[in-house]
């Protein structure tokens, strides 16, 4: 997924008008597309803890229809209406020259958040059942027809670069979405001929309180890249800011990335005895390897070959994400952490924690922010990279502090942590 990231941005930046293009998708198109459809980013963890039996699996599947499509509606709504008009130019203050782009590329990517729903939800069911390989296939063909998307595009260098990227993304999760969909057939038939587990069936209501809380923490988290964009477009050189964003976010998120699924493990392994000392082993080879790796880049002319020879940026713009790229080096360390210890958290159903965690995260990004803005001197790139370190810190601290408590934490609705298992 870093790597389709990254072509997007490679491909775009060898297209007409690169510096409008790549500000448009990185500060506006993607987003927004992703705080649309973060509501339903943690139907992957819900699906892998509580989709046990045929009841919760037909349970579960009618709830991502209805969010995923309410969503959509809500995405047509801000692409297709004046709505567009309030949020893009109003609220987030983005440059004038990337309105019409950024609208072409939202629409184009209209069918984003139910793909993403429905392949969540069935990656949650294949990780459950052990059968993880599938995942990684489903991956590899997203970014094989993102690959094949974005080659057209570029060989007719007549579409502009947004659009380019944004059927690129749109075309991937669609394929695979259908690839886990044909994946999951054997394991849904293997659940409707196994007998109902004994205790408390799954229910609408105790889905709600446990995933709600997870609903809101990836919403906050991407809130903040809107609130970044808004922030950057109001710094000093907001357009070369806007262009390099995507690009530097497509880098590290590859290196950051090796640590998100250590969420989904730690819930799967939770309830084996002695799991968490070689579970802590790994994060720790994962966290090094990965900022190690990043580090050896920034140390290196492969910095230079990466954004001048790949991505394409020009001299100045490589400069500035050269720069931007020592700051962000730490990064893919925090994650692995950050993942280890909200699995520990959702484990015991204790989403609440999880999702008062991502808000400090908000509230320290912000505050670094609102400073960048009002002092007005430093240059929207660094502040957003700076922001991000400090918000993932606060993140990280408010995990850690609550993954040792074993005790049933009460949720916001007054009830105590679900067990799951």
């Amino acid at each position: 997924m870093g790597l389709e990231l990254l072509l997007v941005a490679a491909t775009v930046s060898r297209l007409a008008h690169p510096e409008i293009h790549l500000a448009a998708y990185g500060g506006v198109v993607f987003p927004l597309s992703l705080f649309i459809e973060a509501p339903i980013i943690m139907i992957l963890v819900a699906s892998t803890a509580l989709c046990k039996d045929a009841a919760a699996y037909r349970l579960m599947r009618n709830f991502i229809v209805t969010l995923g499509g309410g969503l959509t509606l809500l995405h047509m709504l801000l692409a297709f209406s004046p709505f567009y008009d309030v949020v893009v130019k109003s609220l987030l203050g983005a440059p004038a020259s990337i309105w019409s782009p950024a609208q072409m590329g939202l629409q184009m990517m209209t069918p984003w958040t139910m793909s993403i729903a429905i392949r969540r939800f069935f990656q949650g069911m294949v990780i459950r059942a052990g059968r993880t390989r599938l995942v990684g296939l489903g991956t590899l063909i997203r970014l094989g027809v993102s690959a094949s998307v974005l080659l057209w595009g570029f060989a007719m260098q007549t579409i502009p670069g947004v659009l380019v990227a944004t059927m690129a993304l749109s075309a991937g999760v669609i394929f695979e979405a259908i690839f886990m969909f044909g994946c999951t057939r054997p394991i849904v038939r293997e659940l409707r001929q196994r007998a109902v587990e004994p205790g408390d069936p799954l229910t609408l209501q105790r889905l709600c309180l446990f995933y709600w809380p997870l609903a809101l923490t990836p919403l906050v988290m991407l809130a903040t890249l809107s609130v970044g964009s808004a922030a950057i477009s109001r710094m000093p050189r907001a357009l070369e800011s806007l262009a390099v964003w995507p690009v530097l976010g497509g880098l590290t998120f590859i290196f950051r990335s090796v640590g998100i699924a250590i969420q989904e493990v730690v819930v799967t392994f939770s309830d084996r005895p002695d799991y968490q000392r070689p579970l802590q082993r790994f994060v720790w080879l994962v966290a090094l390897g990965a900022s190690g790796t990043l580090f050896v880049i920034a140390a290196t002319p492969l910095s230079t070959l990466w954004f001048e020879s790949v991505a394409a940026l020009n001299s100045e713009l490589s400069s500035l994400a050269h720069t931007a790229l020592w700051m962000a080096v730490i990064l893919p360390a925090l994650s692995p952490w950050e993942s280890y210890f909200q699995g520990k958290l959702v484990s015991r159903g204790a989403t609440t924690l999880v999702t008062q965690a991502v808000s400090l995260y908000l509230l320290g990004s912000s505050s670094i922010l609102a400073l960048g803005v009002f002092y007005g001197k430093f240059l929207g790139l660094y502040v957003g990279v700076a922001a991000t370190l400090t918000g993932i810190s606060v993140q990280l601290w408010w995990l850690w502090k609550h993954s040792h408590n074993r005790q049933d934490v009460p949720n916001m609705m007054g009830t105590t942590s679900l067990p799951l298992r």
